[in-house]
């Protein structure tokens, strides 16, 4: 199942997995009842997860219901535990919505939500990051996950999304990072693909951020707290949910 889940992932443009992928995993689901994980978004459980990965493919991984991956439901749980996201009104933004998200969100009544990405066919909005087509001021809270290691120039990105939320507003911006890194790495000289994935974990990857993500985060304008909410969490509960034990929530906030 890894090799053909890598594989898949490899050959076949996002962009249409992202239109038949549940479909597959609904029915692999059937031969993954059980009781030993449970996914916080969906509320299933499963002896256990797919594995997911296009190179290195991590076990327990894929929920194959509603397909949230662990960071996901990480930050599920945090919008639900350490936000007042599904308890009071809010214009939200969310670029590259993921797909076990988007009902969901769209279900809740006191949110006005809004998706947009460049290219995703689950989106409403087609748009560039680099230039938001959004008044100043417009949303309260804005998500974008796994996006700015893909776009051209990252600050500009989010600066963008700085401009766009309202005073007092909140984005969550999560991208994947390489602590063993202690600045970001990005060379725009190597044009290999291959060797694009081996310094940057994918080919149509700009960049891999090191320890100094907030940082960089800050240079868009934003106010950002470094949470390490999972490491707050009950080691029963980061195995029950598989969450990633040692992802850090960066909550970007618009002062104001």
């Amino acid at each position: 199942m890894k090799q053909v889940i890598s594989f898949v992932l490899r050959t076949i443009p996002r962009r249409y997995l992202q239109l038949v992928s549940h479909n597959a995993m609904k029915v692999l689901a059937v031969f993954y009842r059980g009781n030993q994980v449970e996914c916080p978004v969906c509320g299933s459980t499963f002896k256990k997860f797919l594995p997911y990965g296009r190179v290195i493919t991590r076990e327990n991984a894929l929920c194959p219901n509603c397909l949230s991956l662990e960071r996901h439901r990480l930050m599920y749980l945090y919008l639900k535990e350490k936000t007042d996201f599904f308890k009071t009104r809010k214009k939200v933004l969310h670029v590259a919505p993921e797909y076990c998200f988007i009902d969901r969100f769209e279900a809740i009544p006191t949110l006005d939500y809004v998706t947009a990405d460049i290219e995703s066919p689950l989106a409403k909005v087609k748009m560039d990051i680099h230039q938001i087509p959004f008044p100043e001021n417009t949303f309260d809270v804005a998500f974008c996950n796994h996006v700015m290691e893909h776009v051209t120039d990252d600050i500009q990105a989010m600066r963008e999304l700085h401009r766009v939320l309202k005073p007092g507003g909140w984005a969550i911006i999560q991208s994947p990072q390489d602590w063993n890194r202690a600045t970001t790495h990005e060379d725009s000289t190597i044009t290999d693909p291959k060797e694009r994935e081996k310094q940057f974990w994918q080919d149509d990857h700009h960049r891999i951020y090191g320890r100094d993500y907030g940082r960089r985060l800050e240079q868009g304008g934003f106010a950002v707290t470094e949470d390490r909410f999972v490491l707050e969490m009950p080691a029963e509960l980061v195995t029950r949910y598989s969450l990633p034990k040692g992802e850090i929530i960066y909550l970007c906030r618009k002062n104001g």
